[in-house]
C-alpha cells in the first residue's frame, strides 16, 4: 500500500482518536504559527513603536479579516469538496475542483487589492480610525493589500493539501512561513528602523514564501490530487460547487469584520483609541484559544467529508462528539488563563502605557467571559459546513456575529459605557450556544437513523 493508498484507507479505517491526534498535532502548530503572524506583530508593534502604533494596526485588523474570508471562500469551500471527492473515489473531479479554485484565487485576489485601494482611506475613518493613528494603519495597510494575492492563494490552499490528508505537510507549510516572519519582524522593525512597514513586509514576504510552498506542493509526488493546466478553464457548476460550502465560513469572516469594525466604533465613542489598543490584545489572545479549537476542526473536516461521501455516519457522529469534548477542555484551560492572569497578558505586549494594561485587564476579562462555551459552537459550525449543510453553518454564525450581537452592542453601551462594549461578546455567545444545541441535538438522532438505516440495507443484501 502506497502513502496516498495509506492515507485514503485511515480516512474511513483507522482508529478515530489516533486519526484526529494524527491530524491535530500538525494542524495545532500549523494554525499556532500562523496565528503568530498578527500576534508577532502586535507585540514588536507594542513594544518598540508604542500603543498608539499598537491601536493603529490594530484598527486595520477587520480589513484583514476581510482577505482572510476570501481565502476560506475558496480554501475551505474547496477542502470541503476534495474531502467529499475523494470519499466517493472521484479523484479527477477533486482535481477540477483544485484547478478552478486556483484561477478563482488568482482573479479574486487581484480585484481585492485594485478595489482595496480605492477604498482604504475611508474604511479606516469607517473602522473608527483617528488621525493620530491613520497614519500607522495606512503604512500598514498599503503593503499588505499589495501582497493580497500571496495571502489568498497561500491560506486557501494550504487548507487543501490538509483536506486531502498530508497534514505534515501543511504543518511544514505554516512552520516555514511563519517562522520566516517571525525572524524578519525584528530585523525589518528595529535593525532597518522601518516600524509598521517592517512588520507588513515581514509579514508579505513570509507569504510569498507560503505561496510558492503550496503550489510546488500539488505539482509534486507528494500530493494525491494534482494541479492540472487541464483544469484551469474555470466551470460555472464547479464554482457554484465551491463557493456553496465556502459561503458559510466566507460570511463569518465578513461578519466579523463588520462588527469588529462596530466595535472599533463603539470602543473610541465611550473611550478612547487606546481601547481599540486593548481590543488588539484581546483579539490576540482569543486567537490563540480558537485557532486551537480550530485545529480540532481541522484534523476533522476530512474525516467528516470522507465518511459523508462513503455514507459511514457512525463513524462521523463518534468524531465529533471526541471532538466536542476535547474543544470544550482547551476553551476552559483557555477561560482559566484569562481570568487568572489577565495583567501578565497585556504587558507582553505593551509595558509602557499604564491606561493599556488598565483598559486592556478589564476588557480582557469580560469579552471572554463566556468562552468555555465558545469550543463547542466552534466544533458545530465547521461540522455542518464539512457535510455540505452550509444554511446551518451560515445561520450560526449570523446568530452570533450578526443577529444577537450588533443589536446588543448599541443597547448595552448606552446604559453600562465601555463595561456595555465588553459585556456584548459573552451575552451573545451565550444565546448562539443555545441555538447550536438545538441543531447538534437534532443531528445526532439524524445520524442514527442514517447510521440504522445502512446497516438494514447491508443485512437484506446479504440475505
Amino acid at each position: 500500500m502506497d502513502k496516498n493508498t495509506k492515507n485514503v484507507y485511515e480516512l474511513g479505517n483507522a482508529k478515530i482518536t489516533s486519526l484526529l491526534w494524527k491530524y491535530f498535532l500538525p494542524a495545532f502548530t500549523g494554525v499556532i504559527i500562523n496565528s503568530l503572524y498578527n500576534i508577532v506583530d502586535r507585540i514588536f508593534i507594542g513594544q518598540g513603536v508604542g500603543a498608539k502604533a499598537l491601536s493603529g494596526l490594530s484598527a486595520v485588523y477587520p480589513i484583514m479579516l476581510i482577505l482572510m474570508a476570501f481565502g476560506m471562500l475558496i480554501g475551505i469551500g474547496a477542502g470541503v469538496r476534495i474531502s467529499i471527492n475523494m470519499g466517493m473515489k472521484n479523484f479527477a473531479r477533486a482535481e477540477k475542483v483544485l484547478g478552478n479554485s486556483f484561477i478563482l484565487m488568482l482573479i479574486v485576489s487581484v480585484i481585492i487589492s485594485i478595489i482595496g485601494f480605492s477604498i482604504k482611506d475611508p474604511l479606516l475613518h469607517l473602522f473608527g480610525v483617528e488621525s493620530d493613528t491613520m497614519a500607522f494603519a495606512n503604512e500598514y495597510l498599503n503593503i499588505i493589500l499589495f501582497g493580497a494575492v500571496f495571502n489568498v492563494i497561500g491560506f486557501a490552499m494550504n487548507n487543501m493539501i490538509r483536506s486531502e490528508g498530508n497534514a505534515k505537510i501543511a504543518m511544514y507549510s505554516m512552520l516555514i512561513s511563519a517562522g520566516t516572519n517571525i525572524i524578519l519582524d525584528p530585523i525589518f522593525i528595529f535593525w532597518f528602523d522601518m516600524g509598521v512597514a517592517g512588520a507588513a513586509w515581514a509579514t508579505i514576504i513570509s507569504q510569498f514564501i507560503l505561496c510558492v510552498w503550496v503550489i510546488r506542493h500539488f505539482r509534486s509526488s507528494h500530493a494525491i490530487i494534482k494541479l492540472r493546466k487541464v483544469n484551469f478553464k474555470l466551470n460555472g457548476e464547479i464554482i457554484l460547487y465551491i463557493i456553496t460550502i465556502g459561503f458559510a465560513p466566507f460570511s463569518m469572516q465578513i461578519a466579523g469584520s463588520f462588527v469588529q469594525g462596530l466595535y472599533n466604533i463603539q470602543l473610541v465613542k465611550y473611550s478612547t483609541d487606546i481601547a481599540i489598543a486593548a481590543m488588539g490584545i484581546i483579539n490576540s489572545v482569543a486567537m490563540l484559544i480558537v485557532m486551537s479549537i480550530v485545529a480540532i476542526n481541522m484534523a476533522a473536516q476530512p474525516i467528516y467529508g470522507f465518511n459523508y461521501g462513503a455514507e459511514n455516519y457512525k463513524r462521523i457522529k463518534d468524531t465529533l462528539i471526541i471532538c466536542i469534548k476535547a474543544a470544550t477542555g482547551i476553551s476552559i484551560a483557555g477561560w482559566l488563563l484569562v481570568q487568572f492572569c489577565p495583567e501578565l497578558i497585556i504587558l507582553a505586549f505593551n509595558n509602557s502605557s499604564d491606561e493599556l494594561l488598565k483598559v486592556g485587564t478589564k476588557g480582557l476579562k469580560i469579552f471572554l467571559l463566556a468562552l468555555p462555551i465558545v469550543g463547542f459552537q466552534v466544533i458545530v459550525g465547521n461540522y455542518f459546513q464539512s457535510i455540505s449543510k452550509a444554511g446551518i453553518s451560515i445561520l450560526l454564525t449570523l446568530m452570533r456575529q450578526v443577529i444577537l450581537l450588533i443589536p446588543i452592542l448599541f443597547i448595552l453601551p448606552t446604559y453600562w459605557g465601555l463595561t456595555g462594549v465588553w459585556f456584548a461578546g459573552p451575552i451573545a455567545d451565550v444565546g448562539s450556544a443555545m441555538v447550536a444545541g438545538f441543531f447538534i441535538i437534532r443531528e445526532l438522532k439524524i445520524l442514527d437513523t442514517k447510521s440504522l438505516n445502512i446497516q438494514t440495507k447491508s443485512k437484506h443484501s446479504e440475505i
